[in-house]
Parts: C-alpha cells; sequence; structure tokens
C-alpha cells in the first residue's frame, strides 16, 4: 500500500503537470477546485480541533484566494472584476472568522460562494476563451 504520502505525492506531481499544460482558463479552474478541496479539508481538521493543520490549510486557502484576486483583470470589465474582489475579500473575512472561531459555517458559506463562481467560470465557452485570448495578443 502506498499510503497518504504517496497519494499526496502523486496528486502534487499530477497538479504540475495538469498547470504545465494549462492554458489561464483552466489554471483559475484548477485554483478554484484548489480552494474547495482545502476548505473540505479544513473543515474536517476544525471538527478534530487540529489547530496546527487547520492554520496551516486555511493560511494556503487564502494564498490560493489571493492568487485569484492576482489574477482579475481590470481592463476587461471594471464591475464585474470589482465585484468578484470584493468577493474575494468577503471570503478572507469569513476564513478568518472561521478559523478564530473554530467553526465551519463560515467555511461553509465560502464554499458555497466558490461553487457559484466556479460554476459561472465553467461556463464560459471556448469561444469565448479564445476571443480573450486574441484580445490579449
Amino acid at each position: 500500500m502506498y499510503g497518504n504520502k504517496g497519494i499526496q505525492a502523486y496528486k502534487k506531481d499530477s497538479l504540475r503537470s495538469d498547470l504545465a499544460s494549462a492554458d489561464p482558463h483552466r489554471v483559475i479552474q484548477l485554483l478554484m477546485q484548489g480552494v474547495l478541496e482545502r476548505l473540505a479539508i479544513s473543515k474536517g481538521f476544525i471538527e478534530r480541533k487540529d489547530m496546527e493543520s487547520k492554520s496551516s490549510t486555511l493560511t494556503r486557502t487564502v494564498e490560493i484566494i489571493n492568487a485569484l484576486r492576482d489574477s482579475l483583470e481590470y481592463d476587461a470589465n471594471p464591475e464585474l472584476v470589482e465585484n468578484l474582489d470584493s468577493l474575494y475579500l468577503y471570503m478572507i473575512d469569513r476564513i478568518h472568522q472561521a478559523s478564530a472561531e473554530m467553526r465551519v459555517e463560515p467555511l461553509d458559506e465560502v464554499m458555497s460562494l466558490m461553487l457559484q463562481i466556479k460554476g459561472a467560470w465553467d461556463q464560459i465557452s471556448d469561444i469565448d476563451k479564445q476571443q480573450a485570448y486574441a484580445q490579449e495578443s
């Protein structure tokens, strides 16, 4: 049997491989998926009162959300981007609250919000993606 470390190493290598060949749209999808996965893991740490693991996982989650914020392009649609940035900041606040209070409910709220954003992102058509890439060049 491989054990947990082997599985984690495989996942990390698989993610690196996926990121290396990913277009910008796919990178954002992977970041959003990473947030969702870490939130789910963090809920377990909170329920088990594993403070150290909860803290490191939620810190990484906030880092990923900040990477999503950094990827926002204000030229594309300033109003939408401003709303997304505010929503990401709200998510970060809720994560900090969940961490400080050792409560999973704020994480459930963040997961729901991220699922909505990711759902909309996943609906972007290939034609729209190609048009966006053409505007960047």
